[in-house]
Order: C-alpha cells, then structure tokens, then sequence
C-alpha cells in the first residue's frame, strides 16, 4: 500500500486533527472538503474556495481540495435508506456517499486508503461502535477505512497491519468530551480552530421543517431551490405558488442573486420594500397574493402599493393592491 490517503475534512477540529495525526507519521494526506446546497455551499464559487483552500494550507500545514457532491446528494437526501436524525439531517447516509465519493477518488489522488474525524461515541447517531461499522461495509470501505483519534478502539485496518500507519501511536480518544483534542491540538501549534458546531442546515429545526415540505410537494427540486429555501421569508400559495420574500437589505441583495429563468420577481415601485421572488406558480390568483403580500411588507402607512412585476429584468406589469391586512391570514401562508 501507498504512504498516502485521502482524509475527510468538515474544517472542524476532529478533521484536522486526524490529518496532522497521520502527517506526523510520514503520511501524505490530501483532505476533501465535500460541499452541496446544504454545507459549505459558498464554496462553489471558485475565488472563495481558492482562498478557503489557502487559508487551511497556511494555518494547518494541509492540502486540500473542494469537491461537489450536490448530484449525487440531492438523489439521497429525500429518501435516505437509514434515515434522518433528530430533523432532516440524514448523517449516516451523508458519511456512506462522502466515503463512496473519496473511494471513486483515490486512484485520482494516488491513494491507498481513507481517514476520516470520526470519535467512537461522540455523537449519539452516526458514531456509535455499531453505526460506524455499518458506514464502512455500505460504502465498500472496509479496511481501509481509517479513524485514527480512535483506531485503537476499532477493528484494525489494512494500512495499519501493513505497517503503513503505526496503531500505537494514534491517539485513545472516545466519548463526548473534548479534552484529548484540545490537548492534542495545543501540541500541534494548533490555536485557531473552529468551536464546535453543526454546519449542516439540514440539522437547523426551522429550516428542516421548510426542507421537508418542499421534498414531499415538489420531487424535482434542485439545488437552487435548496439555496431559495435559505433565505427570507416562505409562503405557500393556494395555487401551488412559492413565495420567499427578503427581511432585510442584507437578504434582498443574496435573493436578487437567486433569480430563476422561470420566477417572477417582485417589488414596490414607490416606496421601500423587499425583494419578492415568486416561484413555480405563474397563476392570476397567486400574483395578486403575493403582491399583497409584498404590500404587507413595504414601508408605507397602509395605502395601496404600486407592485411592479419582473422577469428576465423585463417590467412585465404593475398592479395596485391593498396589502394583506391581517397577521393571522399571512401566517397561514408561512411555512
């Protein structure tokens, strides 16, 4: 076997941990920090993620790379074969198409086998002593899935029975606390790692509800409908219509920026207002709802509001409306 591995990188202490643990052992590690709409998304564009990739090489002496899994990820997450966590988050079978992902890749990299951060026992889920053997049969990975902060607990692996990765020195840590990493990031230099926290907005409880809906109402949903669902304020329409509506000047200018080729969008024409994204629904009644909605929102003392309504940055027409007057109505729209 190869002196080289591909490491499982969230940015997280754990992952960075398991690369220098490896590293210090004469390990090339290449680290694979995967991205779809639900992590680390900002990192599909290409300026962030050479900075992101910069940042990790000069802080923590690692290579990595940003890999897209968004196809590949939107195929499971509706319907993921061990099932979701507290919410939406299906945690198993995220680590089962991560690791298939980094087995697809280690001819790519040269590569013999795979490292990931997991600690036996840290989360109640996905790192249970059974679950983690369950990730590496289904994801063809077995014995050469290494986790080296807790190795010394599991069954041994290819790479450490050909003398590749020395057991002995890995580090014991099992469990919730997090006193054995910090220690051991203190001996790396390691000062400026990031507090732990999910990432993952499918773990969100509000925004799993949201994710919820949409993948039972709407099965082609793509990854720019992951992202919409991010952002604003949703409301579902009589007719079918999805309507997400900016609270702020910050969330205005990032749903401007998520304009389908197939949405209407729109705005207040004589006051300050938000930015209004109407989609799949180009129905009468839905229009004028939403325009009373977007009404609701704009800064005026309750006259009717001049809505305009756009596509392809093209005025289609304009309306005038009466926003919708009570709080209950609206919120029964919200989801």
């Amino acid at each position: 076997m190869q002196r080289s591995c591909l490491a499982l990188f969230s940015g997280g202490l754990d992952s960075i941990l398991a690369c220098k643990v490896l590293q210090e052992q004469g390990i090339d590690v290449k680290a694979i920090k995967f991205i779809t709409p639900f992590f680390s998304h900002e990192l599909k564009d290409e300026k962030k993620a050479r900075r992101y990739k910069e940042k990790v090489k000069q802080r923590y002496g690692i290579d990595l790379e940003v890999v897209d899994i968004t196809p590949e990820y939107l195929s499971m997450v509706g319907k993921p074969p061990h099932g979701y966590g507290r919410y939406l988050n299906p945690c198993i079978d995220c680590k089962i198409l991560m690791i298939q992902k980094a087995l697809s890749l280690l001819d790519t990299f040269n590569a013999s086998f795979i490292a990931t951060g997991e600690v036996l026992g840290q989360r109640p889920m996905s790192q249970r002593r059974d679950t983690l053997r369950v990730i590496e049969r289904d994801s063809g990975a077995e014995g050469i899935l290494l986790r080296p902060l807790s190795a010394r607990f599991l069954r041994e692996t290819l790479p450490e029975k050909a003398g590749i990765v020395d057991r002995k020195r890995l580090p014991e840590i099992t469990g919730r606390s997090r006193k054995k990493q910090i220690r051991l990031a203190r001996d790396f230099g390691i000062e400026d790692y990031p507090a732990p926290a999910g990432g993952c907005v499918l773990a969100d409880p509000i925004l799993s509800k949201r994710f919820k809906k949409i993948f039972s109402k709407w099965r082609d949903y793509g990854p720019e409908d992951c992202i919409l669902a991010q952002v604003g304020r949703h409301f579902l329409l009589p007719a079918g219509g999805w309507l997400v509506v900016g609270r702020n000047k910050a969330e205005n200018e990032v749903l401007s920026g998520l304009v389908g080729p197939d949405d209407l969008v729109l705005r207040a024409t004589e006051c300050p207002g938000p930015f209004c994204i109407l989609r799949r629904s180009r129905n009468v009644s839905d229009i004028r709802l939403a325009a009373q909605i977007c009404a609701r929102y704009a800064k005026t003392s309750g006259f009717p509001v001049t809505v305009g309504m756009y596509s392809d940055d093209v005025t289609r027409e304009k309306i005038v409306v009466e926003a919708v007057p009570d709080d209950k109505q609206i919120h029964s729209f919200m989801f």
